[in-house]
């Protein structure tokens, strides 16, 4: 699992518009990445909406979301709640493995593969802050109290 100072894994993927996006377009800003594991559902949602709902208390720092989904399922999320910060497709999962995020997980006695929900605060290629089994309410909380908010 990545922690305080750890290198932070390469991010280019495709945003909700299927642009390309690379991290390091942010420069040196404080930079929270969350994964989440489905766009448009009620945990996703909170999630994202409470971290919208904080946008103008984070000063300089950035907010990016990564889920499996889609651009265009992403762009439809992003439409539908006025998430107004970049949502990218991790659709190989490849940036979540880097993350240690793709993880097995078990539903009604069935196991599949997918994203636990986490979140980490990076800046300049490193790990400041990791939150694995972050719940969709504490992100915004655990991100203000990060950047002293």
């Amino acid at each position: 699992m990545l922690k305080q100072g750890s290198p932070v894994p390469k991010i280019d993927l495709l945003d909700q518009n299927g642009k390309p996006f690379s991290l390091s377009q942010l420069g040196k800003k404080k930079v929270l990445i969350y994964f989440y594991p489905k766009a448009d559902t009620p945990g996703c949602t909170a999630q994202s909406c409470g971290l919208r709902d904080i946008k103008d208390q984070i000063g300089r720092a950035a907010i990016i979301g990564i889920s499996p989904d889609k651009p265009e399922k992403q762009k439809k999320f992003d439409d539908k709640y006025d998430l107004g910060f970049p949502l990218l497709a991790d659709t190989e999962n490849k940036v979540a493995k880097a993350f240690k995020v793709w993880k097995k997980k078990s539903m009604y006695g069935r196991e599949y593969m997918g994203i636990e929900r986490s979140a980490f605060l990076v800046q300049d290629g490193v790990v400041l802050e990791a939150w694995y089994k972050i719940s969709p309410a504490d992100t915004p909380t655990k991100l203000l109290k990060a950047l002293g908010k």
